[in-house]
């Protein structure tokens, strides 16, 4: 079956892109997107993948999503059998492209869920061209659900999205995790935070739990979305000296910082899925999460992870409490959970997806 994946953009290292990279390298697939930027394929371990950019695009929002909407409802492929897509914007290939899968990361939240709050974030004079574009864009990439032929979701939490957003049904497949990529080496003396730098990852919470706790140190490790200001970002959140930013980095290095921290925080809300948690299981680390979202589906409470409520209060005295002899003595039951989740697991389920949408 020749398959091809369209993809919103490859300028950021993320779950999604690590999702893509290996479906296209288990598939032999080209990858079809928006921008490229190579140092993301290259950071992830993926050279091998063929990549095909078909625009350039804005840096700024929401100009630059308005431009990929376009750019992949203008798209034609030809000479294959199926279409994957993935992302917010891809979804506009879905009618020139049949049969397709769509493998749903989640529903755009800033026109769902988290619509309210991100337009709050905003500055009062963006805030009515922000409500405007929300309402309108929803709208159009709605439009293009009709032409889906079947739904993918990350995570049950996904599927209940896709479910309640769309009226549509869904399948779970969860993302991949190389788990025999990551090690466990010791307990170090900084926990962790992989996240990329955007409001829907809570990070003014990961900031205000290591103002609590000057005795402990975090690194932030993520990129910021192309047209964000990321030194801005970060001095709005006033770090502490105990907490350092870290831009992103290959995943050889990102393995030994997981392999060598004391554990590893996740401070979005109802995360999609998660899968720096999964790492973090596989590097035999334990996970200090905000309860709900993929978390409840990746995480054994109380064992490879505590889910807490949002709350800086509560983190910092759950990370307080936890011995160095606590912590590694959890790594073998961490590592045994995020082998449910390994690549393996996640091509077999994709091929069977594949399958089935093709009539096979």
């Amino acid at each position: 079956m020749n398959v091809a994946i369209v993809h919103d953009w490859m300028t950021t290292l993320g779950g999604g892109e690590k999702v893509v990279l290996t479906l296209a390298q288990a598939l032999g697939a080209e990858i079809v997107t928006t921008e490229v930027d190579p140092s993301v394929v290259r950071n992830a371990g993926f050279e091998g993948v063929r990549i095909r950019p078909i625009a350039r695009l804005p840096r700024t929002q929401p100009f630059r999503a308005i431009a990929a909407t376009r750019a992949f409802a203008r798209l034609a492929l030809h000479g294959v059998d199926l279409v994957v897509l993935s992302g917010n914007w891809a979804v506009h290939a879905a009618p020139r492209h049949r049969p397709n899968v769509y493998y749903c990361h989640t529903p755009t939240r800033v026109f769902y869920d988290l619509r309210e709050t991100w337009l709050h974030s905003l500055p009062p004079q963006e805030r009515p061209f922000a409500r405007a574009w929300t309402r309108l864009h929803r709208s159009w990439n709605e439009r293009a659900l009709p032409s889906i032929d079947r739904i993918v979701a990350n995570s049950e939490n996904v599927r209940g999205r896709v479910r309640r957003y769309w009226g549509r049904e869904s399948v779970v497949v969860n993302p991949p995790v190389p788990t025999d990529r990551y090690r466990f080496e010791s307990v170090g003396d900084f926990w962790l935070d992989v996240s990329r730098l955007s409001h829907e990852k809570s990070l003014d919470l990961a900031v205000e739990v290591f103002r609590r706790l000057p005795r402990e140190r975090l690194l932030v490790v993520g990129g910021a979305p192309r047209g964000t200001d990321r030194d801005a970002f970060i001095r709005r959140l006033r770090p502490p000296g105990n907490v350092e930013f870290r831009d992103t980095v290959p995943e050889s290095e990102l393995a030994d910082l997981y392999a060598r921290c004391k554990g590893v925080l996740s401070t979005s809300v109802d995360e999609d899925f998660g899968m720096t948690a999964v790492e973090a299981n596989a590097s035999g680390k334990v996970v200090v999460a905000a309860d709900g979202g993929g978390y409840r589906e990746t995480q054994v409470d109380g064992v490879t992870g505590f889910l807490l409520p949002p709350h800086a209060d509560r983190f910092a005295n759950r990370i307080a409490s936890l011995s160095r002899g606590d912590l590694e003595s959890r790594a073998p039951r961490c590592r045994a959970q995020a082998r449910r989740f390994d690549v393996r697991v996640f091509v077999e389920r994709m091929r069977a997806e594949l399958e089935a949408a093709r009539g096979g």
